[in-house]
């Protein structure tokens, strides 16, 4: 039988193979509400056959948006908007999930599709971003303010808020993201964070916020509900964030609730060299795996059916995260099942293509 396809239970939760869709900003919202784009996007991976279906990073607060495009959960209100996303992925035979979001320094900036760059200015509907130390990202990015101790409570308690909306709006797993250069890795990384409190210096002074929001996430969201956490398990420079680092954090999140480690690299700093190839990241999700003693999810240029079957097999991760291949072909897991031969339903409609 294909591991691919193997059931993959977190707490409370099956998912019906160990597909995920990576979540992939689309910078189409307003004012932090998703709209009909978002469901088709989602829906369709899901009609697709993905077991886990998460929605893009979205904002726990207005000023932790990377862009005035983002989709939010820091407001009542938008909870109603995702209930028809969240409950046509799951009428269709995947669970829907969502990644918790701040993007600290790297917020306030144009969508990539856009003709502005860098820093939105506050006459068109950008802020001043928020983020350990007061050093921008890049230069054509906007200095954020240094986070004092009030403001770092207050983001514990917004991804904690946003937590329980998401599970009101209808997500079955929660992610939080503390991978690519958004705020929780800005504290973990010593290029990012010059703090001298209890927030900074030692490895466990910077891990001390990605573990509180973990644990206020777990407590907000209960027990049945799976908590991940997405890690950029090494900066790629030299002084930054390293594999040994992920894994002592993963092992405290680990003992804080957390059921899956996304394991992804990079982001914090411009100038990292990536070895960029297919399966780069996947030896950091088996090492994350095996030191840590915790399931993880393995992401980074994974294409082919084959490939994604032996990592699961092999024990490298125990879920594969696809971006841009489900973008190409949001039915990837259906011809996926049939090289396999695994055995799938694809959607009554569909069946006779399949």
């Amino acid at each position: 039988m294909s591991a691919l396809f193997n059931p993959l239970t977190l707490r409370s939760v099956t998912l019906p193979n160990r597909i995920a869709v990576s979540p992939m900003c689309q910078y189409s919202a307003r004012d932090g509400f998703p709209d009909d784009w978002h469901l088709v996007h989602l829906g369709a991976r899901a009609l697709g056959g993905a077991g886990l279906v998460l929605a893009e990073a979205t904002a726990v607060q207005a000023v932790g948006r990377i862009s005035p495009a983002d989709t939010g959960l820091w407001d009542d209100g938008h909870v109603e908007a995702w209930r028809p996303i969240t409950r046509f992925i799951r009428d269709h035979g995947s669970v829907p999930g969502v990644q918790l979001a701040h993007a600290g320094r790297k917020g306030s900036t144009h969508p990539p599709f856009d003709t502005g760059r860098g820093g939105v200015p506050d006459e068109d509907g950008g802020w001043t971003p928020v983020a350990p130390s007061a050093e921008a990202f890049v230069a054509d990015y906007r200095v954020p303010a240094a986070l004092d101790r009030a403001g770092i409570d207050q983001v514990v308690a917004d991804f904690a808020a946003a937590a329980r909306r998401a599970v009101a709006a209808g997500f079955e797993v929660v992610e939080v993201h503390a991978a690519h250069g958004y705020l929780l890795h800005q504290f973990l990384s010593p290029l990012s964070n010059k703090r001298t409190d209890g927030y900074g210096g030692s490895l466990e002074n910077r891990t001390r916020l990605t573990r509180e929001v973990t644990s206020a996430v777990r407590a907000a969201v209960g027990e049945d509900v799976p908590v991940l956490v997405r890690l950029s398990a090494t900066d790629w420079v030299e002084g930054g964030w390293t594999e040994e680092d992920s894994v002592v954090l993963a092992r405290d999140l680990a003992a804080l609730g957390a059921d899956l480690i996304d394991v992804s690299t990079g982001g914090n700093v411009p100038h990292a060299d990536i070895p960029l190839g297919p399966g780069y990241q996947v030896r950091f999700a088996e090492t994350v795996r095996r030191k840590a003693d915790v399931p993880t999810g393995a992401v980074g240029l994974i294409t082919e059916a084959r490939q994604a079957e032996q990592i699961v097999a092999d024990g490298s991760a125990d879920l594969v995260l696809l971006a841009r291949e489900l973008l190409r072909d949001p039915n990837w897991p259906l011809h996926a099942a049939r090289e396999l031969g695994a055995q799938v339903s694809p959607p009554k409609q569909y069946a006779r293509a399949f």
